[in-house]
C-alpha cells in the first residue's frame, strides 16, 4: 500500500514536468499588440456610444427650451392651465348670472358594430344584453345579421358601461367618441335652457335661440337667471301645486331695474338630459308659452291708467250699489259692498263694478293704447322660441273695455303680466324682459308708460292690498310686499267654468324703493280644509309669493326694515275713509 502512493507521487511530477514543458510562452511583442487592439475597439465603442447619448441629452434638452419658452400658450403644458375661453369644444356652456354650471359637453362613447366581422350574432347579442340591459336581445341579433357595415347600438354610455363591453372581447363591436350635452342640475331650469338633440342641435329654449352662437363662440353664454333662485321658486311652486292639486303652476322673479328674468319656472318640467322623451304638458312653458286671463291682477293696470290719464285721483270714486248690467252681461262683485267706493277701497276690495266704471270714463281706445305700449297686445319679447300670442279681442267694443279692466276678456302670458307690473313700480319705466346678461352700458334703455307719480301712487295701493286687502297672506315681515291677487275662471265652450280657476297673485318688495316683482300662479287649484275650500289667488298664490319673498331676500342682498318707522308709514300712507270688512273677490 505505501509503496504504490509513493509510485503515483512520482508519476505525478513526471506529467507536470513534461506540461511545463510543452506550453511555451508567447512573444512578449505579440502580446502587447493584441491588448492594444483591444483597448483601441473598447475605445472607440465607448466615444460612440456618448456621442449617442450626448446627441439624445440634447436633443431632449432642445425639446424642453422649445415647449417651455419658444411655443405659443395653448398648446399644454405641465405649468401651464388654459384658460376656459381657450378651450374649443363643439358647444359652448350656459352659465348662470353667478357662473354656476348650467349646460355643458362631456366625452362619451356610443357603442356600434360592424356586422360583416361578427362571428356569432346571437351570442354577442345575448353578451351585449348582459352588460346593457337597455337592450332589446331580439332587436341586437336582427341587426347584427345584416349585411350592413356600420349600425349605431347605443349612445351615449357611461365609462362603466363601456368598460363591461370591452371586458367581453367581442369581435365587430367597437366605440365612437362624442360630445355630449349635460345639464348638470336637471329639471331645475328645464324651459328655459331647452334640450338638444341627438347632434347637439338646439330644439328649445336658448339652446335653439342661440344654437348659432352656442356652435361657434366658445366662451360661456351667461343668463340673468340666478340658479339659488329659481331653486326657491320651483320648490316652493311645486309644494303649492302638490298641495292644492293643481294642474300646473308658474312663476316668475324679475328685476324691476332692468326686466332681468332672475328666475323663471313652469311645472310640470321635464328633464333636459332626456329632454325629447318628456311628454307634451311637461315641455309646455306656462310662463311664455301659455296666455291665460289673469283677473283682478289688471286692476293694477287699469288704475295706474286711469291715474296717469287724470280721469280719476286718489280721493274720487265710483259708485258700486248695483250691478252693471250691458247687454247680454253682468258685472257684479263677488262681495259687494254696496255702496260708493273710493279709488284706493276699489282697488283693495278688488271691485268690479268700480274698475269697470273706471276703465269706461277712460276709453276703449285710451286703453287699447295704453296696453300696446305695455306689450300686452303682442307676443313677449324674450330669448326664447316658446312664446304664446295674446288673445286680443276683435272687434273691441265697450264691454271688452270694462271686463279687461278686471282681467277678462284678454289673454296674454305671465312674463307678459309680471313685466308689465315691473313698469307700474320702478318710476314707470318699461324694460323688454330678457334671459342674457349684459354690461349696464349694453343694456337697451327702457320707455316710459307712467310718471313717477303715478308708479308711487300705484305702489301705495299694492301695499295697502297686503295691509288690509285680499293679499295678506303675502306679507313677508319686514320687507314691504305689495301686490294684487287675481283669480279668474277659465274659459270653456259657451262661457267660463266657475270650477276651473286660474289663481295668481303678482307682488313686489320692498315697496319704498322695489327692487323685485313675484308672480306665482297656480292653474286649477284645488281648495283643501286648511282654506276653507277657497282656491283663490289670496289663499293658494299669495302664500308662495311670501314663502318666496322669504327665502330669496337675504340672497339678493335686500336687507328686512322696521314696517311701523315713521318713514315707511309716511312714504305708504293713503289718506282714504276705510268702510266695511268684507273683501271682494279674491
Amino acid at each position: 500500500m505505501t509503496r504504490r502512493f509513493f509510485k503515483n507521487i512520482r508519476q505525478n511530477r513526471k506529467s507536470r514536468i513534461t506540461t511545463r514543458q510543452t506550453v511555451r510562452p508567447c512573444a512578449p511583442r505579440a502580446m502587447d499588440a493584441q491588448i492594444e487592439a483591444a483597448l483601441e475597439v473598447s475605445h472607440a465603442r465607448l466615444l460612440m456610444t456618448g456621442a449617442m447619448l450626448l446627441f439624445a441629452f440634447g436633443a431632449i434638452s432642445v425639446r424642453l427650451i422649445d415647449v417651455s419658452l419658444l411655443q405659443a400658450a395653448s398648446e399644454p403644458r405641465v405649468t401651464y392651465a388654459p384658460r376656459m375661453q381657450e378651450m374649443r369644444m363643439d358647444r359652448a356652456d350656459v352659465v348662470d348670472r353667478n357662473g354656476v354650471l348650467l349646460a355643458t359637453n362631456l366625452s362619451t362613447a356610443s357603442l356600434f358594430a360592424n356586422p360583416r366581422k361578427v362571428i356569432d350574432p346571437d351570442d354577442t347579442a345575448r353578451q351585449l344584453v348582459a352588460a346593457l340591459p337597455a337592450l332589446r336581445e331580439a332587436e341586437v341579433a336582427r341587426q347584427l345579421k345584416s349585411n350592413r357595415s356600420f349600425i349605431w347600438l347605443q349612445r351615449n354610455l357611461t365609462p362603466r358601461q363601456q368598460w363591461d363591453v370591452i371586458s367581453l372581447g367581442l369581435p365587430g363591436i367597437d366605440f365612437q367618441s362624442a360630445e355630449t350635452r349635460v345639464y348638470p342640475n336637471g329639471s331645475l331650469a328645464a324651459h328655459i335652457m331647452g334640450y338638444v338633440d341627438i347632434d347637439n342641435q338646439g330644439l328649445a329654449g336658448v339652446e335653439e335661440t342661440f344654437d348659432t352662437t352656442l356652435q361657434d363662440n366658445a366662451a360661456p353664454l351667461q343668463l340673468t337667471i340666478d340658479a339659488r333662485l329659481q331653486h326657491v321658486l320651483r320648490t316652493e311652486l311645486m309644494g303649492a301645486m302638490t298641495e292644492f292639486n293643481a294642474l300646473g303652476a308658474t312663476g316668475v322673479v324679475l328685476d324691476v331695474r332692468n326686466g332681468e328674468v332672475v328666475a323663471m319656472t313652469s311645472l310640470p318640467d321635464f328633464d333636459p338630459n332626456d329632454g325629447g322623451n318628456a311628454r307634451d304638458n311637461q315641455r309646455f312653458n306656462r310662463a311664455t308659452l301659455g296666455v291665460y286671463e289673469l283677473g283682478s291682477t289688471f286692476k293694477i293696470f287699469n288704475t295706474a291708467m286711469a291715474l296717469d290719464y287724470g280721469i280719476v285721483t286718489m280721493r274720487d270714486g265710483y259708485d258700486a250699489t248695483k250691478p252693471i248690467k250691458i247687454s247680454r252681461f253682468t258685472i257684479r262683485d263677488y262681495h259687494a259692498k254696496k255702496r260708493w267706493l273710493s279709488v284706493p277701497e276699489i282697488f283693495m276690495y278688488s271691485s268690479n263694478i268700480g274698475s269697470a266704471k273706471m276703465a269706461e270714463d277712460v276709453g276703449t281706445e285710451a286703453q287699447r293704447e295704453f296696453l300696446r305700449r305695455l306689450g300686452m297686445l303682442k307676443p313677449a319679447s324674450i330669448e326664447l322660441p316658446e312664446v304664446g300670442t295674446p288673445m286680443v279681442p276683435s272687434p273691441w267694443r265697450p264691454i271688452n273695455t270694462m271686463t279687461i279692466s278686471y282681467g277678462h276678456g284678454l289673454a296674454v302670458s305671465p312674463l307678459q303680466l309680471a313685466s308689465g307690473v315691473v313698469a307700474m313700480v320702478n318710476g314707470g319705466i318699461f324694460h323688454r324682459p330678457t334671459l342674457i346678461r349684459r354690461d349696464t352700458a349694453d343694456a337697451p334703455s327702457g320707455k316710459r308708460i307712467i310718471s313717477a307719480r303715478t308708479s308711487r301712487e300705484v305702489r301705495r295701493l299694492m301695499r295697502l292690498v297686503v295691509e288690509n286687502g285680499t293679499g295678506r297672506k303675502a306679507s313677508a315681515e319686514g320687507y314691504l310686499v305689495g301686490g294684487k291677487t287675481g283669480t279668474a275662471d277659465k274659459p270653456k265652450r259657451g262661457g267660463y267654468s266657475r270650477r276651473a280657476l286660474i289663481s295668481s297673485f303678482v307682488g313686489a318688495f320692498p315697496m319704498t324703493d322695489p327692487r323685485y316683482v313675484v308672480l306665482a300662479t297656480l292653474d286649477e287649484p284645488r281648495g283643501t280644509k286648511k282654506t276653507h275650500g277657497y282656491a283663490t289667488g289670496g289663499w293658494v298664490a299669495a302664500p308662495v309669493v311670501r314663502r318666496v319673498i322669504e327665502r330669496a331676500a337675504p340672497l339678493l342682498g335686500v336687507q328686512p326694515v322696521d314696517e311701523q318707522s315713521p318713514a315707511v308709514k309716511k312714504e305708504l300712507y293713503i289718506d282714504f275713509k276705510r268702510e266695511g270688512r268684507q273683501l271682494a273677490s279674491f
